[in-house]
């Protein structure tokens, strides 16, 4: 049997990371990963996140087995820093717990192909690497549609016009904020006309919200996803605490759904746990209850995030500041105006790996780098690799 497998390629992050791993050079930088990172390069654990694991050890509560849909406190926890303090929004949804946001998605995804086995989902051009296997290994299928700027906003006609072949109960992705890769978020006027688009045509919105409280703050950054909700019918939300709580491994996520009316959700949760006991059974406690602590020392937890959103978006000022100071082409200008740790520099496949071979920096081939990857000190390094790379 064994001897049947086919030898598949590297997962296009993880192979990255692993060669810049193994890289000698002292000099090199990673901007691959989807991380924040201090200004020593380091990961830190977050004050409100040390306070809760001190709190649990000292509760020490059992560890026995859990709800199939997770931590109930957490989850609606998860459900006020989404959907916001609105009573009617609260109660035509249902959430679960999950294996990070990557695992709402599955679950999300094994839910519309059990509903609705033909259903396409739209996913945006660039878009995260992981969505199209997600959703292609939960036997949907995927579509693209345009998503790039016109001028410093995104190009709305575009991705109206490439969505206009979506059929009603069609499923169009998008992300809450922080677009990864590109860093480029719809305006509030802009997210009034998707939501009025997928109303009219009868698509459901799919929400990948993974990086609230980087682009503008907790609440600004999921004000066009509270938008979409209260215009349709039906949508799902992907949310993760990876990001925002710096609980990576922890594997914390939401899958939410909602639906017209509360009545109209009463069987979506057994739906979910039936598909999440076939995978995984139930989800892992300690970071949820993590989580839980963090949601109630709120307050702290905000502090230190707007922080370090403030420390990225300075490291992207700094970043621009410095490219124009060496005359570097003009379109690295659009750094300026994306929004969360990602963005997408205008360099071909071949120039990124310039950057890596000739310059140890590390981004994916299609551009994308992590702003919050950089140390203040490596901005000029970077800064003069991009021009070199850019003009050769």
């Amino acid at each position: 049997m064994l001897d049947a497998l086919a030898a598949l390629p590297e997962d296009p992050i993880w192979g990255l990371t692993s060669a810049f791993r193994a890289d000698p050079r002292a000099h090199k930088i990673d901007m691959v990963i989807g991380v924040y990172r201090d200004d020593k390069g380091a990961t830190p654990n977050m004050k409100a996140v040390r306070m809760a694991e001190l709190a649990l050890a000292q509760d020490s509560a059992p560890k026995t087995y859990r709800a199939l849909a997770g931590n109930a406190v957490f989850n609606a926890g998860m459900a006020r820093l989404v959907l916001g303090d609105a009573p009617a929004r609260i109660a035509r949804s249902h959430v679960i717990q999950t294996v990070g946001g990557t695992g709402a998605l599955r679950v999300l995804g094994d839910m519309l192909a059990s509903l609705r086995p033909d259903t396409t989902v739209w996913s945006t051009n660039p878009g995260y690497v992981n969505h199209r296997p997600i959703f292609e290994g939960a036997g949907l299928t995927l579509q693209l549609y345009r998503w790039q700027a016109k001028g410093d906003a995104l190009d709305l006609d575009r991705v109206l016009a490439d969505l206009a072949a979506a059929k009603p109960g069609d499923v169009v992705l998008l992300h809450g904020c922080c677009h990864n890769p590109t860093g480029i978020d719809p305006d509030a006027d802009m997210w009034h006309a998707l939501a009025g688009f997928c109303a009219a045509r009868g698509l459901i919105p799919l929400i990948d919200i993974a990086y609230q409280g980087f682009g503008r703050g907790l609440d600004a950054d999921a004000a066009g996803l509270r938008v979409m909700v209260d215009a349709v019918p039906v949508a799902m939300v992907a949310a993760s605490g990876s990001k925002n709580m710096g609980l990576y491994c922890e594997r914390i996520g939401a899958a939410m759904v909602l639906g017209p009316d509360a009545a109209s959700i009463a069987h979506v949760g057994r739906h979910l746990e039936t598909l999440t006991r076939a995978n995984y059974s139930m989800p892992p406690e300690h970071g949820a209850a993590v989580a839980c602590h963090v949601f109630d020392t709120r307050t702290i937890w905000e502090e230190e995030l707007n922080s370090m959103r403030a420390r990225v978006q300075s490291l992207r000022q700094q970043l621009a500041d410095a490219l124009a100071a060496i005359d570097a082409a003009p379109a690295f200008q659009a750094l300026r105006h994306h929004q969360g740790m990602f963005s997408l520099l205008p360099l071909a496949p071949d120039q990124m790996e310039s950057l890596r071979h000739d310059h140890a920096i590390y981004g994916t081939a299609n551009g994308r780098i992590n702003i919050a990857g950089l140390r203040s000190t490596q901005i000029e390094q970077v800064a003069a690799a991009l021009r070199e790379v850019s003009q050769a």
